[in-house]
């Protein structure tokens, strides 16, 4: 049995120690939309510390619960320029920034209705820039639980230390290491660095 997953935006950096570890895996499609995780949101190092990056979604007013797959992002809020120029301020001075610009900045061109196609699309970004060839399934159904059920790393409330060994940040020196940010972070500071980093914690996964 493979890990199953939540696709998350810009994931946190110990799901794609379980991505790169794993290779193989299923995203969850068929659950409820959550509040408080990280499918619609992800947390960068700014100049002040730890800043949140949050998707505009649509709001379903009618009590029912909705699922991932059926959440609309909120066409009236430009959240691609504000994320895109918060990402530019946060990172234009770290290693590797304007080497993965381009790609990064392709999702931030497209449109998107749905917020699970802008989920997938950013993990497909990230694997093609940690040269991830990943095969990755897509449930059909909901389980309550799976045999290796790795959907708890998609709640934003869960303040689990994982020891992470530090990195160069580029605001490190005033505010110390911030661990498991965004992949962003990870990528840009480290580069063609970043996979190896990502092997070598696949312990805190056993």
């Amino acid at each position: 049995m493979f890990p199953v997953l939540q696709p998350t935006y810009f994931s946190p950096i110990i799901q794609f120690v379980a991505i790169a570890k794993y290779k193989e895996f299923w995203f969850e499609l068929e659950d409820n939309f959550q509040k408080q995780t990280y499918r619609n949101r992800c947390y960068v190092f700014g100049a002040n510390g730890n800043l949140l990056l949050n998707l505009p979604i649509v709001h379903e007013h009618s009590g029912q619960r909705q699922k991932t797959k059926e959440v609309k992002l909120d066409p009236q809020n430009n959240w691609q320029l504000l994320h895109k120029k918060s990402l530019e301020a946060a990172y234009r001075s770290s290693p590797y920034f304007e080497f993965y610009e381009e790609e990064i900045n392709l999702v931030f061109e497209k449109k998107y209705t749905y917020l699970i196609d802008l989920l997938l699309d950013t993990n497909e970004v990230i694997s093609e820039a940690l040269e991830l060839n990943s095969i990755i399934h897509k449930t059909k159904h909901f389980e309550i639980e799976y045999a290796k059920d790795l959907r708890i790393m998609s709640n934003a409330k869960l303040k689990q230390d994982f020891k992470f060994e530090s990195y160069h940040q580029v605001f490190s020196d005033k505010h110390g290491f911030l661990a498991n940010l965004s992949i962003l972070d990870l990528l840009f500071n480290e580069g063609p660095n970043s996979l190896d980093y990502l092997l070598k914690h696949s312990h805190l996964l056993s």
